[in-house]
């Protein structure tokens, strides 16, 4: 598995576009300041200035620290921060500074290098400001005493490159060279014999020099003590030992334990042990028993800070002869460290139509432990919409796999986690919290298919009738719903301009008032529409039911109740009870319960005589007629309909009671209304002011003849029946025309006897004595002189009915 993944990131390397398998170097000498240049990085990579802004073009470096920085605009590659190559590399021979410049859209990547190169800036520093060594006399000539050589932290020429003493003395001389394992050694070499009673102590300068330009250089004071004798120096088993210990040793362990002996006896061969001092920071970590040798721990080690250790025992016996050996301490790798993992870019929140293979996010894994304990793997979580691959070395992408709706989730979170191959595995988790944001692809949607709302007829203005609702399953300004009305299409009917729709919140107004007899119901179109772009709508249809309110009174359309004179119904006196006179007909513009009409007898001149029925407005004798009956009837019929309030009309008809159709030349033939009757009362009240003063006149002129008058008609009065009319007057009546001498009365209603015109009758003395009758009861009252007509005053109307004009102006009840 681990060659197959190996195998994977190499395809991965190798499919990135225009990957450089050569790095970009540079050099550059230490302790730059910032902001110096480094090179013109863009110039070096193939790349414009533009392209590294367009790209999205960055530096990132595995240990995370950013040594440089890219300017954009230049394309160069600038200092970012004071660089101490002692501080980075320690002493390494060469100081290489790797990262990558890493550009997207798309991922492309350039691994550059940069060497910084020594500059002499540190001075050789000894360990020890002033050295004392004890060397019997007697030694012998070249012997070699180990000095701590001096430590210098630049490298290469600007490192330690010679030893000399000041001031030169005849006794010593300074060696410098390296040993066997190649590290460089500093010995004090025995020039002559020392004599302790010719000199006892010796003091010099023991002076290191680098190669610098200048150089620079170290002094440490050596103080020489002759002693007596001791000739065998103490003697180590092994010059160099080498142990390995785990990291996790714990503390007070026995590392090492190193044994020197001395052929000496007595003090001079007494040994003790002692760590030499040294400039690192090893021999804090261990503690040497002086008097055992035993190397114990005194603090946790690190394998990931330093995986070996150096360290030099010096041996030294009461004589002051020591010797000194190396201890290398080997640090094993334990697996203490958990992967890290790194972040270099993450997006969110994340379109919803994002296309599949959209990276979310690049981060980069490592482990500071090593072999197996380093190696790392990782993993996402069951995810059905993303995956991991990965992207370069050891970076990964997540990306998508799969079509993202928001409104099915809305965020998503991803665990990925990191595995090491140690034993036990260390793992690292790091969750991703993608947002997914709203892309307009989601119409509104209204809570019904259609809506129906009603409004009552003679509304007032600006009515509220109801309202549409439509959602939409988007978030923020692709969820904002505005409505309107829909125009329609050229070939329809224009819309009802009465109805107004608010685009906030859906109400529907109606703008003015509607009649229910113009307009029953109208529709439009609503549309409602988002905010997103484009914007998404839809459409419903609204329907207006105008509900219909008893604003119309009934309408008579039988019998007419125009201006003209109403016409009057036939009614034989042989007629039973139930005999069907007319029928009152009449209409409502409403509908429903408003325009039910029912027939009420609101006033007639005899009130038991006539029945309407209720539904049907057909007027029937209640009873028989009989000779008492007056001749003419007058009904007035109430039309009322059902609505709240109800409304209503009345029909005004007239009744002819005959005793067979030749009658119908009376009282039928100058029909007059009430209304008539007040209007011909102010004519008649106007000639009854002259007729007084020509009454006051002719008053005496005419009384004796009046009492002459009086005499004959009480003498000769007749009536005529219908039966004693003479024989031309009957034929004419037959054929439809009158004679010329046919005389007309005036019949008055009951109660009319005291009519304002009685007296006219002893005023008309040249009437002739002749005098009309009319069927039934006649009073003296109910007769009036006759006046002559023509055939041409008498019209028959359409029904057989003769009437006379000219008398029309006379008739009243």
């Amino acid at each position: 598995m681990a060659i197959a993944r190996q195998v994977l990131c190499l395809s991965a390397f190798l499919s990135l576009p225009h990957a450089r398998s050569e790095p970009i170097r540079y050099s550059l000498a230490e302790e730059a300041d910032s902001g110096s240049l480094v090179g013109n990085l863009a110039q070096d990579a193939g790349l414009t200035p533009a392209q590294l802004s367009a790209r999205r073009a960055r530096l990132v470096s595995e240990d995370g620290r950013q040594h440089f920085r890219l300017d954009r605009a230049t394309g160069r590659l600038v200092v970012a921060d004071r660089l101490d190559r002692e501080e980075l590399c320690g002493q390494s021979g060469t100081c290489m500074l790797p990262f990558e410049l890493l550009l997207a859209n798309p991922l492309q990547f350039f691994r550059v290098e940069v060497a910084l190169e020594d500059i002499n800036d540190h001075s050789p520093v000894f360990p020890e400001k002033r050295v004392t060594f004890k060397i019997p006399e007697r030694s012998d000539q070249g012997s070699h005493f180990p000095l701590d050589p001096a430590r210098d932290l630049d490298v290469g020429s600007n490192s330690i490159q010679g030893y000399s003493i000041a001031p030169e003395n005849e006794y010593f001389s300074v060696f410098f060279g390296s040993s066997e394992t190649g590290k460089k050694t500093v010995e004090l070499v025995l020039e002559k014999p020392l004599d302790r009673e010719e000199k006892a102590e010796v003091d010099f300068s023991v002076i290191a020099v680098d190669a610098g330009s200048p150089p620079r250089t170290g002094t440490t004071q050596v103080h020489i003590v002759v002693l007596d004798v001791n000739d065998n120096a103490p003697s180590f088993m092994q010059e160099e030992y080498i142990v390995k210990v785990l990291e996790n040793m714990p503390e007070g362990s026995v590392v090492l334990t190193v044994l020197a002996t001395d052929r000496d006896a007595g003090v001079n061969g007494d040994i003790t042990y002692q760590f030499r001092q040294t400039m690192d920071q090893s021999d804090s970590l261990f503690g040497i028993d002086s008097k055992s040798g035993e190397i114990k721990l005194t603090k946790p080690l690190d394998f990931e800070a330093a995986d070996t250790h150096e360290l030099s025992v010096r041996a030294t016996d009461g004589g002051g002869l020591s010797a000194i050996c190396k201890v290398l301490v080997k640090v094993l790798d334990v697996n203490d460290n958990s992967p890290e993992l790194v972040i270099s870019s993450f997006s969110s929140p994340l379109p919803e139509n994002s296309l599949p293979g959209t990276v979310v996010a690049l981060f980069s894994v490592r482990d500071r432990d090593a072999g197996a304990n380093g190696k790392i793997a990782c993993a996402l979580e069951d995810q059905l919409f993303f995956s991991l691959r990965p992207a370069y070395k050891n970076y990964y992408e997540l990306v998508t796999v799969g079509a993202l709706d928001r409104e099915e989730m809305a965020q998503y979170i991803l665990t990925v986690t990191a595995a090491d191959a140690g034993s036990p595995p260390l793992t690292t988790t790091q969750t991703f919290t993608v947002d997914i944001s709203d892309v307009n692809d989601n119409a509104p949607v209204f809570n019904q298919t259609s809506y129906t709302m009603y409004v009552r007829e003679n509304n007032v203005p600006t009515v509220l009738v109801g309202a549409v609702n439509a959602a939409d399953a988007d978030v923020g300004l692709n969820a904002k719903v505005t409505y309107s009305l829909l125009p329609v299409q050229p070939t329809e009917q224009p819309p009802c301009s009465c109805i107004s729709v608010n685009s906030e919140n859906g109400h529907v107004f109606v703008l003015k008032p509607l009649d229910y007899e113009k307009m029953r119901q109208t529709e439009v179109v609503v549309s409602a529409s988002d905010a997103g772009s484009p914007p998404l709508r839809a459409n419903v249809t609204v329907r207006l039911v105008v509900v219909d309110e008893n604003d119309n009174a009934p309408v008579v359309l039988y019998p007419a109740q125009d201006s003209s004179p109403a016409s009057s119904e036939l009614v034989p006196m042989a007629a039973e009870a139930g005999y069907l006179i007319t029928k009152v007909v009449a209409v409502d513009a409403d509908s429903g319960q408003n325009s039910w009409l029912s027939y009420h007898l609101l006033r007639t001149t005899d009130p038991g005589l006539f029945a309407v029925g209720a539904q049907s407005g057909e007027v029937r004798l209640r009873r028989p007629v009989t000779d008492r009956d007056t001749v003419k009837q007058k009904l007035i019929v109430l039309v009322r309909d059902n609505g709240q309030p109800p409304l209503s009309a009345t029909a005004a008809l007239n009744a002819l009671l005959l005793k067979d159709f030749s009658d119908m030349r009376q009282p039928h033939s100058s029909p007059a209304t009430e209304d008539e009757g007040g209007s011909l009362t102010t004519y008649l009240i106007i000639s009854l002011v002259f007729v007084s003063l020509l009454f006051l006149i002719s008053t005496i002129a005419f009384i004796v003849h009046k009492l002459c008058r009086r005499k004959e008609l009480k003498g000769g009065h007749v009536l005529y029946g219908a039966d004693n009319l003479p024989s031309s007057l009957a034929d004419a009546a037959a054929a439809g025309t009158l004679p010329h001498g046919y005389c007309y009365e005036i019949s008055l209603a009951t109660g009319s006897g005291n009519s304002e015109f009685k007296f006219l009758k002893p005023i008309l003395p040249s009437l002739p004595p002749q005098h009309c009758t009319m069927g039934g009861a006649i009073t003296d009252e109910q007769v009036f002189p006759c006046v002559p007509v023509t055939t041409e005053d008498v019209v028959p109307d359409s029904a057989g009915t003769v009437s006379a004009e000219p008398f029309n102006s006379l008739s009243f009840n």
